[in-house]
C-alpha cells in the first residue's frame, strides 16, 4: 500500500520526465513553422528565466535588470557578424565575459541595498544601459544591427528555410542551463544561496560570506543570460536596444519564473509553457486590439495564481500532493483502527 501510494505521488514527476524525453522529437511532429517557433521561444525563455532564477529565486535577490546582460550577449554575437564579419562564436564568448564583469561591477554597490531598494536600483540600471546603447555610435545606436546574408549552417548558426536547427540549438542551451542549476541545487553552493535567501544575518553568523555568494550568483546568472541573448539575436537576425534591453524584456523573465514557481527547479519551464504560447497566440489572433493584450492576460493569470498560491504552479502542485498524502494517511490510519 505504501509503495503504491509513493508511485501515485510521483506520477507528476514521471509525466514531466516523459515530456522532457519527448522534447527532442517535437520538431518532427510539429511540422508547422509557427508551432516550431513557439516551442523555440518556450525553451529560450525557460532557459533565460532559469538563469534569472539563480539570483532571484535561489538567492532571493529580486533583479529587474537582467535584460542588460541578455542585451550584452545579443550585441556580442551581433557585433562579431555585422561589424567584424566573422562567425558569432568569439562574440558570444566575449559578450558573456563582458556581461559577467558588468554584473559584478554594478551589483557590488547595489547589494548594499536590501529588499525593494535593490529591486528599484536594478530598474534604474536597465534605463541607464538602454539610453547608453541608444546613443552609442559604435553600436549603431537606435538603428541597431541588421544581419547581412550569411552562409547557412552551424558555423554561422544561421538558417533561412527551416527552424528545426534553431530548435535543437535552443534545446542544447536549455539542457546546459538547467543542468548547471540542477548541479548547483544539489551542492554546497546551492545550500549557501538558500541560506542567504532565508536569513542573511543567520547565514553570516554560521560563517557564510553572503556578499561573495550574492556576487557569485549574479555573475553566473549574467553569464548564462548573455548566452540566451546571443541565441536570440541569431534567431532574429537583428538587434536594437528596445528589443533586448528594456524593462518589458526583464519583466517577462520575472513573470515566467513567478508564475511557475520562484526558487524551484521546474518553475521556469512550467511558467514558459503557459506564458509564451499565451503571448504568441494572442499576438497572432488578437493583435488587432493593440499591443499589450498579452500583458493584461499575464497580469490576470498571475494575480489569480498568486492569490491562491504565492509559490506559483509548483506551489499548487506541492499543495495538491500534500493534500493527497494527508488524505491517504487518514485512510490508512482509519483502516488500521478498524483492523
Amino acid at each position: 500500500m505504501i509503495k503504491e501510494d509513493r508511485k501515485k505521488q510521483d506520477l507528476f514527476w514521471y509525466v514531466l520526465v516523459a515530456i522532457l524525453i519527448l522534447i527532442p522529437f517535437i520538431p518532427r511532429v510539429a511540422a508547422n513553422s509557427f508551432t516550431q517557433h513557439v516551442f523555440i521561444l518556450i525553451l529560450l525563455y525557460a532557459s533565460m528565466s532559469q538563469a534569472w532564477n539563480i539570483i532571484g529565486g535561489y538567492c532571493g535577490q529580486v533583479s529587474f535588470g537582467h535584460s542588460v546582460f541578455f542585451g550584452i550577449g545579443a550585441y556580442g554575437a551581433g557585433m562579431a557578424i555585422v561589424k567584424y564579419g566573422i562567425v558569432p562564436w568569439p562574440g558570444i564568448v566575449i559578450g558573456s565575459l563582458i556581461a559577467t564583469v558588468v554584473a559584478v561591477a554594478i551589483s557590488y554597490p547595489c547589494f548594499k541595498l536590501k529588499g525593494h531598494y535593490f529591486a528599484i536600483a536594478t530598474f534604474a540600471i536597465v534605463e541607464i544601459f538602454n539610453r547608453l546603447f541608444m546613443v552609442w555610435y559604435w553600436l549603431n545606436g537606435a538603428l541597431g544591427l541588421d544581419y547581412p546574408m550569411l552562409k547557412v549552417g552551424w558555423k554561422n548558426f544561421v538558417w533561412y528555410k527551416t527552424k528545426i536547427p534553431y530548435y535543437y540549438g535552443a534545446l542544447i542551451l536549455f539542457v546546459i542551463i538547467f543542468g548547471i542549476v540542477r548541479f548547483i541545487e544539489r551542492n554546497r553552493f546551492g545550500y549557501y544561496l538558500k541560506a542567504v535567501r532565508e536569513d542573511q544575518e543567520t547565514a553570516e553568523a554560521v560563517g557564510i560570506n553572503s556578499a561573495f555568494i550574492k556576487l557569485a550568483a549574479m555573475a553566473l546568472s549574467a553569464f548564462l543570460a548573455s548566452f540566451c541573448g546571443a541565441f536570440f539575436v541569431q534567431y532574429n537576425f537583428r538587434v536594437e536596444p528596445p528589443m533586448v534591453m528594456s524593462l518589458h524584456v526583464s519583466m517577462l523573465f520575472v513573470l515566467v519564473t513567478i508564475l511557475g514557481g520562484v526558487g524551484t527547479f521546474f518553475g521556469p519551464l512550467l511558467g514558459a509553457m503557459i506564458l509564451i504560447p499565451l503571448q504568441e497566440y494572442t499576438r497572432v489572433y488578437w493583435g488587432g486590439l493593440g499591443s499589450g493584450v498579452d500583458l493584461i492576460l499575464f497580469g490576470f493569470l498571475i494575480i489569480l495564481i498568486m492569490v491562491r498560491q504565492p509559490k506559483g504552479i509548483m506551489g499548487l502542485i506541492n499543495e495538491f500532493q500534500n493534500y493527497r498524502n494527508r488524505k491517504r494517511r487518514r485512510i490508512i490510519s482509519t483502516e488500521a483502527e478498524i483492523n
